[in-house]
């Protein structure tokens, strides 16, 4: 069976960034799991799984705009340290979530000072190309309920 719409693909994989440095894997882990065709991965990886069948190992890169998309500088702001009143040791790496006009959004402090925080409202990986070293180690059609909930249940399809 080949990777298609209505299609659950298990996967393993191995994230590495420009410079060759490993960012994330599922090797030693359970594989990573999702519906083809639903928006579950980025872009790029979703559109490089289509029709690949168990077995199918190969490597991808996949540009910042089919990933996480380019750095938006429009996203990187200073609030006043009040904002963070809860908080007694504020620190770089730390997330939260920013309330928005457009609703909530994760952000990451990336300096704090006396008086003000820098927060990053991008995704971590925002503007770099990625590559991907995949192993298609399972692919299924999905179940009724996978298909109408738009993502992938536990084995069998089913929710738990």
């Amino acid at each position: 069976m080949q990777i298609a719409e209505r299609c659950v693909a298990h996967f393993h994989y191995t994230l590495t960034n420009e410079a060759g440095e490993q960012l994330d894997t599922s090797r030693g882990s359970e594989p990573m799991a999702y519906l083809h065709g639903r928006g579950n991965i980025i872009p790029g990886l979703e559109k490089a799984m289509d029709g690949k069948k168990v077995g199918d190992a190969f490597k991808v890169t996949i540009e910042p705009g089919e990933a996480y998309g380019e750095r938006v500088e429009q996203l990187i702001q200073v609030v006043p340290r009040s904002a963070f009143g809860g908080v007694p040791e504020l620190q770089p790496g730390m997330r939260f979530q920013a309330e928005t006009q457009q609703g909530p959004v994760p952000v990451v402090v990336t300096d704090v000072g006396d008086e003000e925080v820098t927060v990053d409202g991008n995704h971590p990986l925002a503007g770099q190309t990625l590559n991907f070293d995949v192993e298609v180690t399972e692919v299924r059609e999905a179940s009724a309920e996978e298909v109408m909930h738009g993502h992938v249940h536990g084995a069998g399809g089913h929710e738990h």
